[in-house]
């Protein structure tokens, strides 16, 4: 069987991405132009409209890019298993770590709605739903988990242990006098995973 073709990534592309997804963190999204996004990635501005369509494409396409490792976990082995969580936490902290305000512009879209992109984030996150509510049924099917576990209970709750690390990181960090860097994020995983894991396992005793 032939392998799939390798994708050759495209460094104007990649270089556009990163520029925009340094300037929507730190600013605005109308604050942002297009102008600014190509210079600092060193391109046109007629390559944002040759990729991208236009600014708001160019937006929705940082985001997916930034979801899509996430979300492709769903496709794969990691969540076979009530263990998978732990990895799947660390996954998604070390995704925002370099990232952290990522998790703020998602919230401020979905709960203030400022800036494009709420559909659109809204059916990323459906997408992610649908797949997760596939999961726990082959969970279920495999008497890992309580044929009562309501699909959405367990998503709010893993989200609920993604995200609020990252959301208040800032405040959490002045608090205790440290810096949540690669070591803290290994040991937070490994303990909201074990709780996950644990957690589901007495779920599945009631």
């Amino acid at each position: 069987m032939a392998s799939a073709p390798q994708v050759i990534p495209d460094p104007v592309r990649e270089r556009l991405l990163k520029a925009a997804l340094d300037n929507f963190l730190s600013d605005d999204y109308h604050k942002v132009t297009t102008r600014l996004i190509a210079e600092q990635a060193g391109a046109n501005i007629s390559m944002i409209r040759y990729y991208f369509g236009n600014k708001e494409g160019l937006y929705e396409e940082m985001i997916r890019e930034t979801l899509n490792p996430l979300l492709e976990v769903l496709n794969g082995q990691m969540l076979d298993s009530v263990n998978g969580f732990k990895d799947f936490l660390l996954l998604y902290y070390d995704t925002m770590a370099n990232r952290p305000e990522f998790p703020k512009l998602i919230l401020k879209v979905l709960a203030l709605n400022q800036g494009p992109g709420r559909r659109f984030i809204q059916q990323l996150l459906e997408r992610g739903r649908t797949r997760g509510a596939q999961k726990v049924e082959n969970l279920k099917s495999g008497g890992h988990v309580s044929s009562s576990l309501d699909p959405d209970i367990l998503r709010i709750a893993f989200v609920s242990l993604a995200m609020m690390p990252m959301l208040l990181k800032d405040i959490f960090e002045e608090q205790m006098g440290r810096t949540m860097d690669e070591a803290f994020f290994e040991k937070l995983a490994a303990f909201n995973g074990h709780l996950f894991s644990t957690g589901l396992a007495i779920h599945k005793q009631v």
